[in-house]
């Protein structure tokens, strides 16, 4: 019989069965189903949505506790089932005061009702604690208030007084007193008279931050009380700290409206984004409409760009397709052909992060264009803009074109290649090469090394642009010598890793290389000459001589990692890239010995590998890196939003992080932290490159130590996520190892573990052909049974017990052993795992293979497995006495080649314990102890 015949009675008996067993997934599809075939108000309908909401409890679940308890209240108001499986839920997520709430409804409607009086009595105490700390900070409010609103008092009093209020907006009493009390009108009338404080409008915005948070009703007074453009005006500064406050608080706005959260994974409410359609559109098209707002200061502009990009990829939102709708792309064009050192009379304050902000949010906006129409539309905007550009015949004209195409390259590099096809583009983008403007020079070099990314690409411009090239790069002006220089490296870099194709004659990439490291280093050179100079060593270390003698030389790495350590976005491409190179850390593709031959026979071009990019090369040059500081680096850098870049800096990561002895300088410079967000957001193989990064400083370092604090928490994740078929055995082994180590530390540990899921995916490796992984996965099944929520899993109607049983008996020692310490430790607390050791057909061979085993660490486990399983009760103790398990203790109390005491004594005990039952030699008749919840209140109807 299928559940769609099945009878609403017959589901959520069978709910209560799988409910009673455990299998709770399978109690609440069985609950759910009941409920679609039950009318509406009635008695059985109340029944079941207390049973789902037991369930929902067991899960933790809470949210879903609630609504399921709220519908059976509808129907049977003050049913004490219904009203204690709410309390519960309700204090789980620290709602005390309606739990308390609840609670007393309980005992009002079942006053002898002994499971819900001591969470009376503790809900109560809580309630009047919070009552009293409420009071006080109501009062504190209020004085806070007065203080920092008052003109009349000293200044470093009233900037201590906006502190002390934003550390009460945290609290929820606080946050609550301050918004009834007017807070937001104080906050516009003070920052009227104080607005040039930038303490003080930081401290008036992170209040309003607070409010905002996760209270869509207080944040949708606050936008009408202020208005979206406040928050621009109070993001346009060139303090950083102002920028970063109003930004935040921005998103926070945004958060609310939809229903995200700041985690890599969030993902907005549809319903909300639907609710709040109308305020989420306005908030696009003012952060639209300021990315040209001449008044804006650069800061500012890049925090606007920013917050565009970092929400453009949620469908919910649907951003991306409205923002080419209200011409967005037209605005950002006009943003990515500014140059920060050309000044014009319309120009716009930008940073030297501006045009790579702008360029990663183009590219965002393209990877959004889910269909072929929308992609279309994107190319037609963009055509738009550069057509308009060119209808004026000047040369202002002609540069800001060519530095927007030049941005457009460092982003959706399709569409920018498609508009350098164009007839005549290119080769004006020459002419502007090839005359005696310093502008032109230095706008059309920068446009050519951004045209040359591809092979084809790059050939044409070798034929038609490299003697240009090289007349610049004899020009007087440093500015355009080293863009020059950078264009030769990236056309002589076309071959790649490829030791056969060199464009230059030989030598010449050494030459070019020099010249790079001379502006490197030089004290003299600014910072946009050093960032140049990286960027064509990105280039020239394709070549394995080039990364050799580049790694062993301090003073230019030691000028790269300060490049670096800037923070500033326009250096990221070339500073990783070069990284990347060095680490040998890019995709490779596999020669297959049949497929060379075949193309050998074929007279087809064979890469080849330089004999210094061998392994032991590949990790001296690592060791080298990590110990010059590389990590510093790479942490400031990963800040980025560029997905391209996050997956370069974490194949780098994951590099240094294959030679053991550098992991912990990796840690110690902040490389674990840098790491998990990478790891949680980016492309799949950025993921899973972080992940895997991760899970070699797990192994080798205390993750206590590695992952300090909520960290360890947030790395089970990564890690989980590395557990999967589609990646390498590698990876799937350094997880489990890692996750093993990580079991180890508490209780809370295991129980986030199996919270995100981890359990199934652990398990699945115990029965792997592959030795290592299976021993892996056992070793982290043997931690997690620490903790009673694992226990459950292995109670259920399944063979898990079995299955360790057989383990047990594993020709390698550490399975086994693993094997019988989770068998040893679930002997202990369960009777059902006592019960469940004799469905193993040869249960009897796997307790004797671990009381005779030569290894005294497994001996001890298989003692204290048959120990717990007499001393658990009468019957099973029976079962295990009629065999021959039973000589085999007595022989271990007295065997003088038994060396670990505790065995014997352990043993004895065992002994001890089978002759307190008095057993007899007629077996009792068998039958199966059914453990039922201790509380009345959890059980299911």
């Amino acid at each position: 019989m299928t559940k769609s015949t099945e009878s609403p009675l017959e589901l959520k008996e069978k709910g209560n069965t799988e409910f009673q067993k455990g299998n709770y997934d399978a109690a609440l599809e069985y609950y759910t189903s009941a409920l679609k075939l039950t009318a509406e108000d009635t008695p059985e309908r109340s029944v079941l949505h207390k049973n789902r909401a037991a369930v929902h409890l067991k899960q933790k679940s809470y949210k879903n506790v609630i609504q399921d308890c709220d519908e059976a209240l509808k129907i049977s108001p003050n049913d004490p089932k219904a009203l204690f499986r709410r309390c519960q839920a309700l204090e789980a997520l620290d709602r005390y005061e309606e739990a308390y709430r609840d609670a007393r409804y309980v005992i009002n409607a079942d006053p002898s009702n002994k499971a819900v009086q001591p969470i009376l009595s503790r809900l109560f105490e809580i309630v009047q604690e919070r009552h009293k700390q409420n009071s006080r900070t109501s009062a504190k409010v209020s004085q806070m208030l007065e203080m920092a609103f008052d003109m009349t008092t000293d200044k470093v009093k009233r900037e201590t007084a906006m502190n002390n209020l934003l550390v009460l907006a945290r609290e929820s009493a606080g946050a609550e007193g301050m918004f009834k009390e007017g807070v937001i009108a104080r906050i516009l009338k003070l920052l009227k008279l104080e607005g040039k404080n930038d303490e003080i409008v930081v401290s008036a915005v992170r209040v309003v931050d607070e409010l905002c948070k996760h209270n869509i009703e207080r944040t949708a007074v606050i936008i009408r009380e202020i208005g979206v453009p406040w928050f621009l005006e109070m993001m346009n500064s060139n303090c950083e700290e102002r920028v970063n406050a109003a930004q935040h608080c921005m998103q926070t706005v945004i958060n609310s409206y939809s229903g995200l959260e700041n985690k890599p994974e969030a993902k907005p409410d549809k319903e909300l984004c639907e609710k709040y359609k109308t305020e989420i559109d306005t908030i696009l098209s003012c952060l639209v409409f300021s990315t040209t707002n001449r008044t804006l200061s650069g800061l500012a502009r890049d925090a606007v760009i920013e917050l565009i990009m970092r929400n453009i990829h949620h469908t919910a939102l649907n951003w991306a397709e409205r923002l080419v709708e209200i011409r967005g792309l037209q605005r950002l064009m006009e943003v990515a052909s500014e140059l920060e050192e050309y000044k014009y009379e319309s120009a716009m304050s930008i940073t030297s992060s501006t045009r790579t902000v702008t360029s990663v949010c183009l590219a965002r906006i393209y990877e959004n264009m889910w269909h072929d129409q929308l992609k279309q539309q994107f190319g037609e905007a963009i055509d738009e803009y550069i057509k308009d550009m060119l209808l004026s015949p000047d040369i202002e004209s002609k540069v800001r074109v060519t530095v927007a195409i030049t941005t457009l390259l460092l982003g959706p590099l399709d569409v920018g290649n498609s508009i350098v096809a164009r007839d005549g583009i290119l080769q004006m983008i020459l002419v502007m090469a090839d005359t005696d403007d310093l502008l032109q020079q230095k706008v059309a070099c920068e446009c050519i090394i951004a045209a040359a990314s591809k092979k084809d690409k790059a050939t044409t411009i070798i034929n038609q642009g490299v003697n240009i090239l090289k007349k610049l790069y004899q020009s007087k002006d440093d500015a355009i010598r080293v863009r020059a220089l950078v264009g030769l490296c990236k056309l002589g870099s076309s071959g790649g890793t490829d030791a056969t194709i060199r464009p230059f004659a030989d030598g010449a990439t050494k030459k070019l290389a020099e010249a790079c490291r001379r502006f490197l280093i030089s004290p003299k050179k600014d910072k946009d000459m050093r960032k140049w100079a990286v960027e064509g060593l990105s280039y020239l270390t394709f070549d394995a001589e080039v990364k050799e003698k580049l790694v062993e030389d301090q003073q230019a790495m030691q000028a790269m990692i300060e490049v670096a350590k800037t923070g500033d976005k326009s250096v990221l491409y070339g500073v990783v890239t070069t990284l990347v190179n060095l680490c040998n850390a890019y995709d490779k593709q596999e020669m297959i010995p049949e497929m060379v031959e075949l193309a050998k026979f074929a007279k087809q071009h064979i890469p080849e590998e330089h004999e210094l990019d061998d392994p032991d090369f590949i990790n001296k040059r690592l060791i080298l890196l990590a110990k010059a500081g590389v990590t510093t680096a790479l942490v400031a850098l990963a800040k980025t939003d560029s997905q391209n870049s996050r997956e370069l800096i974490s194949r780098v990561f994951n590099a240094l992080c294959s030679q053991q002895e550098v992991r912990g300088i990796v840690v110690q410079q902040g490389g674990a932290k840098a790491l998990l967000p990478l790891a949680l957001d980016g492309t799949d193989k950025g993921k899973k490159q972080a992940s895997q990064a991760l899970a070699r400083l797990g192994i080798t370092i205390n993750p206590e130590v590695a992952f300090p604090g909520q960290r360890v928490m947030e790395v089970i994740r990564p890690l989980l996520n590395l557990l999967d078929q589609d990646c390498s055995a590698l990876e799937n082994f350094e997880a489990l190892m890692a996750l093993c180590n990580i079991a180890g530390i508490s209780d809370a540990v295991r129980r986030h573990i199996l919270k995100e899921g981890g359990f199934p995916k652990i398990e699945a490796y115990m029965y792997e052909q592959h030795e290592m992984l299976q021993r892996a996965a056992t070793q982290v099944v043997n931690n997690l049974v620490m903790c009673d929520e694992a226990i459950k899993y292995f109670e259920g109607d399944n063979d898990r017990i079995k299955f360790l049983v057989i383990l047990c008996e594993d020709e390698d020692v550490d399975t086994s052993l693993a094997a019988s310490g989770a068998l040893a430790m679930l002997t202990s607390v369960s009777i059902k795992a006592c019960n469940k050791v004799f469905d193993s057909n040869n249960w009897v061979e796997s307790l004797r293979f671990l009381l005779g085993n030569p290894n005294a660490d497994v001996q001890h486990r298989g003692v204290v497995i048959v120990s717990n399983m007499i001393k658990s009760n009468k019957e099973i103790a029976t079962r295990i006495i009629i065999t021959d398990i039973m000589e085999i203790l007595m022989a271990i109390t007295k065997s003088e080649d038994v060396k670990n005491l505790k065995v014997k004594e352990i043993a004895q005990e065992a002994l001890e314990a089978a002759a307190k039952w008095e057993l007899i030699e007629k077996q009792p008749e068998e039958g199966s102890e059914v453990e039922g919840d201790s509380s009345e209140m959890e059980n299911v109807e």
